[in-house]
């Protein structure tokens, strides 16, 4: 244990080197192919003997549900909402990549593959993200036969837009409500298998242990968020599609009830957490308006195609955006990234628009905001034509703000969106934890340090339709002993939850959950958010771990297990989050570079701009869970480039 400002915090200790060993060698273009072929199969009828559980109902979770069905297995659905339609990949708007070079405008797969690890700063794994790419186009095939209705041109072909990080235009989109018409498309797979018996659903019901009998996962203890029951569900194998932890900010783009609690549960029973650091401030969100808000919504990127991002020219001109002369406007994107213009990735995009609200030229109320406008492309395109596109989205933004976005410009700033960490996977999507599988949001394996647009959609359905059906029959063949409820792991596990659901609502102490969270929420926006130093991470790690103990001591959880508890609900998540913030700034602090999300401030270029340190951080960062207080261990898999060479990103 070390100490700073006299205030003890954890250091870490660097263990042995991490290898992903499922991952084939060769050329990269078979290597899928090749992994496939190699598996180990389950015939169908073992197949119906067999048991998985699938933890959450977004695009990964719904769509490898489905998928593990239709082969066979018996599976077991689990989600926290009512229905599995109110999964947040939702709330995802503007499309889905796929490089069907549709347009004949030089798209292909590796082009998609190129822009991928260049776009997550050169910090994801080849294999990995060529896989990805390959399986892009069979999604839009997948995608289309279950019905999805994709935006289509005049003649009927599939519509495609452009996105931040391609000068191709390879994103299919549904109106800006991509997300929504997606989930659709799984959940009516999902639901034919619940009706025909293979899919067992459990709506309100939320993970609250992972159990793990001689190494492997087994099971995991959920307790009905309706009932208060809290009971174990055993199975061959568990997949976790559980998202990401964007709401450690408290502040963020995701919906309320996102958490991190299925992945730090897996993470303290032996699943190696990676990259935790990596996490994605979208440019296009809408503003915060005061202190009352407990969450941001996020204005779709598809928008950066036709709205141009601007400022004034002078700090503190408060004109009205119509009253500012074309001359004295700066389109910022456009003058620093003229080969991208405003369709540069994400992280540039945040920075950018971060650096011009600093220096005083920050429109709206706070001065925190920049212009989105859409004059020219109503002017070019006609009204009618831009409607047809953001139609839904203008008319959310003109409900929240109730300002009209086709005759003002919109106002956007960046927020926390998305995290390229989670948990450690190998190619096979398979976690530390044998048996554990990880899909979507929930793992780290695609993304790299940053994530580009309309990917997020693609991997999502890229690993429970494609990906996973095919790799996790691989270890169920391999043969899984069969275990009883009454194993003591299985009971320990129970009674872990049962003493911490116990204590939370013994503390009785004087402060809300929200509170904590808000608090929580403002030191890592502010030491761990769009730009990180080593002072303002040391003062994280200096106030974490005290706020973590001013939580078990002074919360207050009102009402009781046995019955509908948000309060008690909320405080399991918040104290998750309160151990994994301290991961995320000991990460951060350990990364002594800037890349893609993460933004060391004493690691930059003459402009401004990431500047890595391949020579010593090239690798992902696998952090080991070793006990409350004790120091984690950090496992380090280097990143080989073979078919992308590693180099400044430049967008200009």
């Amino acid at each position: 244990m070390s100490s700073r400002s006299g205030v003890p915090y954890t250091d870490f200790v660097v263990g042995s080197p991490l290898a992903d060993t499922a991952a084939p060698d060769g050329p990269i273009e078979t290597r899928w192919e090749r992994r496939r072929f190699g598996v180990k199969l389950v015939n169908p009828a073992n197949k119906r003997k067999m048991k998985i559980i699938v933890v959450g109902t977004g695009l990964a979770g719904g769509s490898a549900a489905a998928t593990l069905a239709e082969l066979g297995y018996q599976v077991s659905s689990f989600c926290y909402q009512d229905s599995p339609r109110r999964a947040h990949s939702i709330a995802a708007q503007g499309g889905i990549n796929a490089a069907k070079n549709y347009r004949g405008d030089g798209d292909s797969i590796h082009r998609l593959f190129y822009d991928t690890v260049k776009g997550g700063d050169f910090r994801s794994r080849e294999s990995n993200v060529h896989r990805l790419a390959e399986i892009s186009v069979q999604i839009i095939d997948q995608c289309v036969a279950q019905g999805v209705p994709f935006a289509r041109e005049y003649g009927g072909l599939l519509d495609t837009r452009s996105f931040g990080g391609a000068q191709v235009s390879r994103t299919f989109y549904a109106r800006g409500q991509t997300g929504q018409q997606l989930l659709l498309g799984a959940y009516q797979a999902l639901e034919r298998q619940i009706d025909a018996g293979g899919v067992t659903m459990y709506p309100r019901h939320e993970m609250l242990e992972l159990i793990v009998v001689d190494g492997r996962a087994r099971g995991i203890v959920a307790r009905d968020l309706v009932t208060g029951e809290t009971r174990s569900h055993l199975a061959d194998a568990v997949v976790l599609a559980s998202g990401g932890y964007g709401n450690v900010f408290y502040l963020s783009t995701n919906a309320k009830g996102c958490n991190v609690t299925a992945s730090w549960r897996a993470h303290r029973k032996g699943a190696y957490f990676a990259n935790p650091c990596y996490t994605q401030i979208h440019p296009t969100c809408i503003p915060v308006s005061g202190d009352h808000q407990s969450k941001l919504t996020l204005m779709s990127e598809s928008l950066r195609n036709d709205g141009r991002v601007w400022v004034p020219q002078k700090a503190g001109d408060t004109r009205a955006p119509g009253d500012i002369p074309e001359a004295e406007r700066d389109y910022f994107l456009e003058r620093q990234y003229p080969a991208f213009g405003n369709l540069v990735p994400r992280d540039i995009a945040s920075r950018a628009a971060k650096n011009v609200c600093d220096a005083g030229r920050g429109v709206g109320p706070t001065g925190l905001g920049v212009y989105l406008d859409f004059a020219d492309a109503i002017a070019r395109l006609g009204r009618p034509a831009v409607a047809a596109k953001y139609g839904n989205l203008f008319q959310m933004y003109q409900r929240i703000t109730g300002e009209d976005p086709y005759e003002v410009p919109m106002r956007i700033f960046p927020a926390v969106h998305y995290t390229m960490g989670g948990l450690w996977v190998d190619y096979d999507l398979q976690s530390t934890v044998p048996g554990l599988f990880v899909i979507g949001e929930a793992n780290f394996s695609d993304h790299g340090a940053n994530r580009l647009g309309a990917s997020a959609l693609m991997q999502g359905l890229a690993d429970g339709y494609f990906v996973l059906p095919n790799t996790i029959g691989d270890y169920l063949a391999r043969g899984v002993e069969p275990v009883t409820a009454d194993a003591p792991e299985v009971r320990e596990a129970e009674a872990a939850v049962a003493a911490r659901v116990e204590k939370l609502l013994s503390i009785d102490g004087d402060r809300t959950v929200d509170s904590f969270h808000r608090e929580l929420g403002h030191l890592m926006w502010d030491h761990c958010g769009m730009e990180r130093t080593a002072e303002g991470l040391h003062k994280a790690l200096d106030r974490i771990p005290e706020l973590r103990r001013e939580f078990w001591q002074s919360v207050k959880v009102p009402g009781s297990a046995a019955t509908l508890n948000q309060s008690l609900e909320k405080a399991g998540r918040v104290a998750d989050f309160l151990e994994l913030a301290e991961l995320m700034c000991l990460d951060a602090l350990h990364r002594e570079e800037s890349c893609g999300g993460h933004f060391r401030a004493e690691s930059q270029t003459e402009d401004h701009e990431a500047a890595r340190k391949d020579d010593e951080f090239s690798y992902v960062a696998a952090w080991e869970f070793t006990g409350q207080g004790s120091a984690p261990v950090l496992h380090k898999e280097d990143l080989h480039f073979e078919y992308v060479t590693p180099s400044q990103r430049s967008y200009k």
